[in-house]
C-alpha cells in the first residue's frame, strides 16, 4: 500500500518538470514533484543560464570593439572574477530556495530524493537520510529526469577525471589550458567563453562543428574562434588520455597530442533513465523513452515523458513546449475531458517535428529553425535557397562596423512557403522568433510582403529575402 497518493506524480524538478506540474495543476489535478539534486534542474545551474552568463561579457566587448566610438572607450582586459561572480549570482550560489518557494505559491508538492518505479503508477521515493516513501498515482506519472553528458569509451578519460558541461558551468577558477573534446554547441560555446576568459583553448572534433547546421555556419564559428586564438583540431579523435603531475595528456589519432590542465568532454549526451527502474514497468533502462505527441510514452497509457528524456529535441525550450502539452493532457484526462477539447491544440507537441528553433551563442551567433537545405531535400521537397548577406542591410552596417553575416531561407517551392531559416552574425539570435512564427505559422511568401520590416533595423533582411525569391 502506498503511503501518498496524488493525481499525478512527476519525477524531475527542472523546468520541464515545473512546467508539466504546473499546467497539471492549472487543470485541478493534486499533483507531487520528486527531485535528487535542485529545483530548476540542469538548465538553471549547469547549462542554459550560467553558460550565456560567462559568454555575455566577451560578447559585450567584442560587441563594443566593433564600433567606433565606443572601441576607443574600451580599456583593460576582462574582469574574470566579475564574469565569475556573475555567472554565481544567476545560479543563486546553487541555492534552490527561491525554486523551491515557486513551487509552494504554485500549489506544488515537493519530496527530496530519488524517485524510482517499483510498478506501473508507483514510486519509491529515497530521502538523503535513508528513508523511502511510496507515492501512488491515480491517473499518471511523468518522467522529467533529462539528459547527462555522454562520456565516450577513450581508454584512460575517465581515470584522468575530465570536465563536463557542469563542472565548465559552475567552475570557481579559470585554467590557464582546457582541451575541449567535441564541436557541437557545449564544445563550441565553451571554447568561445573560456577563450573570452583568457584561457588557451584547444578543441578537438573529428568532423566539422556545429553538425546539423548549414555548412557555412559551423566554418564561420571556427574562423571565429580561431581569432580568437584557439587551435581547431578537425578530423582526429583522441585515442588515449593519461594525467601527469600537473596536466592531462591526450594522444591523437593523427599522431599528435593535447596537454592541458583541464579536459571537457562535450561529445554528446546520454538519458537519464537507467536507475529509474523501467524495468519494473516493461521497459528498458538507460534508453531513451519513446513518446507519442501527447508525450505518453509508447505501450502504455499512464507514463509520460517530457523533455530531453525523449530524445525529440534536446534544448530546454522545446522542453517546456512539450511540457505545457503534456501537463494539459495528463489534467484532461485525469478528469474525464476529451483532450481534442484543449485550447489552441496545446494537447499536442507537434513543432518537434519540423519547427525547433535554436540559438548557439558563440561569436558569431548562430540561429536556426526548421530544415536546413540538405534535410530539405531529404525530405524530398523541391526548394530553392535564398542567401542574403546580412552585412548588405542598413541595419547591420549600423549595428556594427563591417557587420559580417549569412541569411539563409529554405523555400518549398510547392507550398510558396519558408521550411527553414539560418542566421549567422552578430546578435542575430533576437531576430530568430520572426522566422520561428513564419515556418510553424507556414505564412506564405505572398503574404510576408505584407509584413513590412522596420528601417534601419536588421529586420530588413527580410526584405532582401523576399526580393531574391522575387514576385
Amino acid at each position: 500500500m502506498a503511503d501518498d497518493a496524488y493525481d499525478l506524480i512527476v519525477i524531475g524538478a527542472g523546468p520541464v518538470g515545473e512546467n508539466v506540474a504546473d499546467r497539471a495543476v492549472q487543470g485541478g489535478v493534486r499533483v507531487v514533484i520528486i527531485e535528487s539534486e535542485l529545483v530548476g534542474g540542469e538548465c538553471s545551474y549547469w547549462a542554459c543560464m550560467p553558460s550565456k552568463a560567462l559568454l555575455r561579457s566577451g560578447s559585450a566587448v567584442r560587441a563594443a570593439h566593433a564600433v567606433a566610438g565606443a572601441a576607443e572607450a574600451v580599456t583593460g582586459e576582462i574582469d574574470v572574477a566579475a564574469v565569475l561572480q556573475r555567472r554565481t549570482s544567476f545560479t543563486h550560489d546553487w541555492n534552490d530556495a527561491s525554486q523551491v518557494r515557486w513551487l509552494e505559491g504554485a500549489g506544488i508538492d515537493l519530496i527530496r530524493g530519488h524517485g524510482t518505479l517499483i510498478g506501473p503508477r508507483q514510486v519509491s521515493v529515497a530521502a538523503a537520510d535513508g528513508g523511502v516513501r511510496v507515492l501512488e498515482a491515480r491517473h499518471a506519472v511523468a518522467v522529467c529526469t533529462g539528459s547527462a553528458a555522454l562520456l565516450p569509451p577513450i581508454d584512460g578519460l575517465a581515470d584522468i577525471a575530465p570536465w563536463t558541461s557542469r563542472e565548465a558551468t559552475s567552475a570557481r577558477e579559470v585554467p590557464a589550458t582546457l582541451a575541449i573534446l567535441g564541436g557541437g554547441v557545449v564544445g563550441c560555446e565553451l571554447a568561445t567563453a573560456y577563450a573570452s576568459l583568457g584561457t588557451k583553448v584547444t578543441l578537438v572534433a573529428r568532423s566539422g562543428l556545429l553538425g546539423g547546421t548549414e555548412p557555412f555556419a559551423g566554418e564561420a564559428v571556427r574562423a571565429s574562434l580561431e581569432k580568437m586564438g584557439v587551435t581547431v583540431r578537425l578530423g582526429v579523435e583522441v585515442s588515449e588520455a593519461h594525467r601527469t603531475e600537473r596536466s592531462a595528456v591526450l594522444s591523437l589519432s593523427d599522431g599528435g597530442r593535447v596537454v592541458a590542465e583541464e579536459v571537457l568532454v562535450a561529445t554528446g549526451r546520454v538519458p537519464r533513465t537507467s536507475d529509474l527502474g523501467l524495468e519494473n514497468v516493461g521497459l528498458a533502462p538507460g534508453e531513451w523513452l519513446v513518446v507519442d505527441d501527447t508525450m505518453l510514452v509508447n505501450g502504455t497509457d499512464w507514463l509520460y515523458a517530457a523533455g530531453d528524456v525523449n530524445h525529440r529535441a534536446l534544448l530546454t525550450h522545446q522542453g517546456k513546449y512539450q511540457a505545457r502539452a503534456a501537463g494539459d493532457v495528463i489534467a484532461a484526462r485525469a478528469q474525464g475531458r476529451d483532450v481534442d477539447d484543449a485550447p489552441w491544440g496545446l494537447h499536442v507537441a507537434t513543432a518537434d517535428h519540423r519547427g525547433v528553433p535554436q540559438v548557439t551563442f558563440t561569436d558569431p551567433e548562430v540561429a536556426s529553425v526548421g530544415l536546413t537545405e540538405a534535410a530539405a531535400r531529404e525530405a524530398g521537397l523541391h526548394i530553392r535557397v535564398l542567401d542574403v548577406n546580412i552585412g548588405a542591410v542598413a541595419g547591420a552596417s549600423l549595428h556594427s562596423d563591417g557587420y559580417a553575416g549569412t541569411a539563409r531561407a529554405i523555400v518549398d517551392e510547392d507550398r510558396g512557403v519558408i521550411v527553414g531559416a539560418t542566421l549567422v552574425g552578430q546578435d542575430v539570435g533576437e531576430l530568430m522568433h520572426a522566422a520561428t512564427i513564419a515556418v510553424v505559422g507556414e505564412v506564405p511568401l505572398a503574404r510576408l510582403w505584407h509584413a513590412v520590416p522596420s528601417y534601419p533595423t536588421i529586420s530588413e533582411l527580410w526584405l532582401r529575402w523576399l526580393e531574391a525569391y522575387g514576385r
